[in-house]
Parts: C-alpha cells; structure tokens; sequence
C-alpha cells in the first residue's frame, strides 16, 4: 500500500474542486436542451467561467456557520418561550405588527427557497447554481425559524391560525403573495434582478433592519433573534445580487436594455409591497425606533444612491419610480394605515386611531404634510368613536391589477386625489394605482391578466356565497376576535390580565 501523504489542497483550489469541479458538459444531449431557459428572456451569456462568487463559499464550510447560528437563535427562543416572553412586550397593539409580519413573510421565505432551487437548475455554469443552492437552503431556514417564533404568539393571540389558508384571500396579504409570484413564474435572470438584486440589495434593509429594530425596542426578543440571525445571510445575498447583475452587464452590451427594463420594475414592485413596513413603522409600533420617511431617505435615498452610481459605469440609470418612491415617503405609511382602519372588519390584524403623543410624533417626522392632511381625518375618526359611529367603509374598492393594493394611494402631486389608471386589452378594462404598474401590465398584459383578485371574486359569489358573513367563513375569520378594533379586543384584555398575573401578588 503506497502510504505517501499527498499535499493538502489550499482554500482556492479547494473552492475550485467543490464548486467549478461539479461542472461537466453533456454529451447524449445538447447543452441547449437541458438548460433551456437560460436564454429565452434574451440575455446572452458568452463566458459562465467568469461568474465571480465573492464570499468562495464551499458547502462544508456553509453547514458549519449555519449549524452555528442553528444554536445560537434556539437557546434564546427555548429561553423566550419558557419564561413568557410574549408578555414583556411594550403593549398588546404590537402583537398586530406581528401578526402583519407573520402573514406576509415567511410563507415568501419559502417562496423565495422554492425560486432559488429552481434558479439553480435553470443556469448552466456551475457557479450560479452552487450559490442558488446555497442561498435557497437560507431562505427555507429564514422561514422555519419565523414560523417557530410565531408559533409561540400564535399560542395566546388571535389573528394568526390561518395564515396559509388567508395568503391569497386577504387583501393586503396578496400584494406579497402577487410579488413573489410573479418573480417565481419568470426566467431565471429576472428572478435574479427580482429578488436577488431589486429586492434583497436595494430594499431588504427597508425590511428587515427596521423591522428588527422595531422588536428590540419594543421587547420582542424571539423576533429580534431570528431577524439578526437571517440578517447576517443577507450580506451573502446582496452580494449574490449584485454580481448577477455585474455578470450579465459585464458579457454583453445587448443585456443592458432588458437588464434595465427589470430594475424599473422589480424597484417599483418591491417599494409597492415595503408600504406594508411603512405602515408598521409608523403606526403599529407602540415604541418607535424612526419613520418610514427617515429609513427611506437612509437606506434607498442614500445607500440605494450610492450603488446605482456605481452601476453608471455599466449604463444602469436610477428606476424610473424613484422619483415617486421620493415624494410617496411622505404620504404611503397614512393612506395605508387609513384603509387598514376602515376596512378593519377584513383584517386578522386590529387597527386603532393613533393617540394624542403617537399623533403628535407623526406631525414632528412628516411636519410637511401630516398637519396638512392627514391630522384633521384621524380626530375627525376619533369623534367619530367617540359618539359611536365609528367610520367603516363597507364598499369594495378597485384593485391594481399588478400590485394588487386597492386604489388607496394617491396622484402624484396631488395627495388629495385618488390615483387611478387603466387600460383595454382584449376587450376587458384593467385597473391600476400608478402609471408604473400600467406600464408594467402593458410590458405583459398576458401574465397579468391570469391575477387572480381577492376583492373582485366577492361580487361573483365564488368567496363564500356573496356576503360578508360568507366571506368571513370562506378566509376563516373570526368576527369580533381576530379583526376590528384593538380598543377592546381579546387580545387587549388578556394581555393586561397576564400581564397582571405576572407582575402581581395575586
């Protein structure tokens, strides 16, 4: 037996031996037909040797970080759980932030692993396809550990028992549930430029480092816990994103314009769905840490900024939305929250007219326009309650074909006005909040006339009959319990009473 030691290989050609070694090209079928779909969005790719993964990541060393920060996040959610952390919480209004993340996350955590996996199937050089892999093994971890740190909330409040099943029926849960569906049901380039670039490097930070911080201050250890242990994927990425985008730039002049074409949009589709964030920013949060006009001028505005200057080497221009995303800071988190409250009986989350200090923050952070036009309506609504004739608003508003929001945003210029678009396509009129989603309709009529639109079911009776009582039945809503007013509610008073129990002599 030869027993001569052989020369340890070194982290380069290690790297090289589990990543470019994998590759082999096909011999009894053609390249072109085991990998079609990387071609067909028109994106030419003359070179996959040049993919560059910055991080030079092998999956030996990935299990042994994650498995790591595996044990790390347990202990402190083990430690949450078993001494009741849910009651150390600012106050029982920042349970519905939670139910809001909750019904919008982690169930596209999953979406997100699902695209990932296929993403790395669909490319042909074995670079991209080893991050994917990675990056989608992150993305199911991401959305196991929020569904174990709700599973705890989910134990003592309401609102939280059927996110699945609400997912496509809730109306404000379908804006992500549309987003995440239509970058799944793309090529593997633009689900690149969707989540991996649009999303996870120009506006992750929007999510997750607000939300994050929201939960520290406001008590949420389970939820900061998991929120830092994702984060810390996010760098790798980021930068997953932005060397897709710098790799189809860099291969050839001809992927500019289409390259271009999905930032305009998948920007606009992301800051669409982060109205969501905004209105938990600045609104749900009892304890908060800073508007959503302060995070958006820190984290699109200036880092966002930054990077598109440095994409202009490659002919990359800022979105064409980020414009309206600019004047919208003022205005999105109000509107919003404002459709919250009077549709409140179509929510499994509680809504609440904001009290005289939240009110006063809001006009200190928005002194431009939150005086103007927003103050009057809420101490209008307020008195409103007050003589029992609380504003509920039982019509059905439009939805945006492609958002998905209802027509609750407003014209650019003009916060006073409604903003509503629309357009003929095969003989059917479509409806939209904004010029840019009827401009994204129009780039696809075909993929966006398959939308299927919770709101415009209701009348045609395939949502529980027709009615309202039908309806709540169909999304498995729970009348007086899991939506209306928080003043009041269930979950109001048992939190006072535990929290009473915990903190008394009784």
């Amino acid at each position: 037996m030869d027993m001569k030691a052989t020369k340890k290989l070194g982290l380069k050609d290690r790297y090289r031996n589990q990543t470019r070694g994998l590759h082999w090209d096909t011999t009894y079928q053609p390249m072109d037909e085991v990998f079609p779909y990387d071609k067909y969005e028109g994106i030419k790719i003359h070179d996959w040797e040049k993919w560059e993964d910055p991080f030079r990541l092998t999956m030996d060393a990935y299990w042994k970080y994650q498995a790591e920060k595996e044990r790390k996040l347990y202990a402190v959610l083990d430690a949450f759980n078993q001494s009741n952390g849910h009651l150390n919480v600012t106050d029982a209004r920042y349970i519905n932030a939670i139910k809001l993340f909750f019904a919008a996350i982690p169930l596209h955590e999953y979406m997100a692993h699902r695209g990932f996996a296929i993403a790395g199937r669909q490319f042909r050089g074995v670079g991209p396809r080893v991050a994917c892999q990675m990056q989608s093994i992150d993305e199911i971890r991401h959305m196991q550990t929020q569904m174990h740190t709700a599973s705890n909330y989910n134990k003592y409040y309401n609102g939280m028992h059927a996110v699945h099943h609400q997912l496509p029926r809730m109306w404000y849960a379908s804006v992500p549930k549309s987003f995440f569906d239509d970058a799944i049901t793309a090529g593997p380039f633009e689900w690149m430029i969707a989540i991996g670039f649009s999303f996870e490097y120009v506006l992750t930070n929007l999510l997750f480092v607000p939300f994050m911080s929201g939960a520290a201050y406001n008590g949420d250890l389970g939820s900061m816990t998991f929120g830092f242990s994702a984060q810390s994927d996010e760098a790798r990425h980021m930068t997953l994103g932005l060397e897709c985008i710098k790799f189809m730039l860099e291969q050839d002049p001809d992927n500019l314009p289409i390259v271009q074409r999905w930032i305009d949009k998948w920007t606009w589709r992301g800051t669409r769905v982060l109205s969501l964030v905004a209105m938990m920013m600045d609104y749900m949060l009892p304890k908060r840490v800073m508007s959503w006009k302060e995070a958006w001028e820190i984290y699109f505005e200036q880092n966002g900024g930054a990077l598109f200057k440095d994409l202009e080497r490659y002919g990359i221009k800022l979105p064409k939305c980020a414009l309206q995303g600019i004047e919208e800071k003022e205005h999105i988190s109000h509107q919003l929250w404002a459709g919250i409250y009077q549709w409140n009986f179509g929510t499994s989350v509680h809504s609440w007219v904001p009290s005289d200090d939240e009110l006063d923050w809001l006009s200190a952070k928005y002194p431009n326009t939150f005086d103007k036009y927003y103050r009057p309506r809420w101490e209008f609504w307020r008195e409103q309650e007050k003589t029992g004739t609380q504003f509920i608003n039982t019509g059905l508003a439009e939805n945006c074909q492609v958002c998905q929001f209802p027509m609750l945003f407003t014209e650019p210029g003009d916060p006073t006005t409604l903003c509503h678009r629309e357009t003929h396509y095969k003989e059917e009129r479509y409806h939209f909040c904004s010029d840019h989603c009827k401009e994204i309709f129009e780039n696809e009529p075909e993929k966006y006339i398959q939308a299927w639109l919770p709101m415009n079911q209701l009348p045609q009776g395939t949502c529980g009959g027709g009615t309202l009582e039908g309806w709540m039945e169909w999304v498995h809503l729970v009348p007086g319990q899991d939506n209306g007013n928080f003043e009041g509610s269930q979950d109001q008073a048992n939190f006072q009473k535990w929290k009473g129990q915990v903190t008394g002599n009784n």
